[in-house]
């Protein structure tokens, strides 16, 4: 309960703080809170993938996007600034669609701890592997493109040399 605690309460401070660092900061923390959640639930495997490749991978790549486009470090009126009623009541409505989808979908579920079969490492493995290749490698080619957007928008290429104007040739 403490960790879902956390874990709402950094998230609702990566969208609310001003300052663009610190919300990947709070990121962090709220990512770390959902794998002790899993943790908690006795799913290992998912809890330290979640901590290589969210905490380790995702975040990393988010702040070399940072350093490299040069974001405003201090705090920015850009981020709080707009519309936020709009903004809250777009999301409170995605949330309520989302949490009348999922308990109409899974309203007669059962599980059945008696027939479960323990999962390891090496069937989660093999069925992400074989079975879920294809969106592995789109990710891996949406990552790359956006760390390579991202350096493509830092560069300062220099100033064309403009042409000189017909009335300096002419004087």
């Amino acid at each position: 309960m403490l960790l879902g605690v956390v874990a709402l309460g950094s998230s609702l401070l990566v969208v609310t703080t001003r300052q663009i660092v610190h919300a990947a900061l709070w990121l962090v923390v709220a990512l770390g809170a959902v794998a002790g959640c899993f943790l908690l639930m006795t799913a290992e495997f998912v809890a330290w993938m979640q901590v290589l490749i969210y905490v380790g991978a995702v975040v990393v790549l988010l702040m070399f996007g940072l350093m490299l486009t040069r974001a405003p470090i201090g705090p920015s009126d850009d981020l709080t600034s707009g519309n936020w009623f709009v903004a809250l009541l777009i999301a409170v409505s995605t949330t309520g669609v989302l949490v009348v989808l999922l308990v109409d979908g899974f309203r007669n579920a059962v599980i059945d701890v008696q027939s479960a079969v323990p999962t390891t490492a090496r069937v989660l493995g093999s069925s992400i592997f074989r079975a879920w290749v294809l969106p592995f490698e789109a990710l891996s080619v949406l990552l790359l493109s956006a760390l390579v957007g991202a350096i493509v928008l830092s560069r300062q290429d220099a100033e064309p040399a403009s042409a000189p104007s017909p009335q300096a040739l002419g004087d």
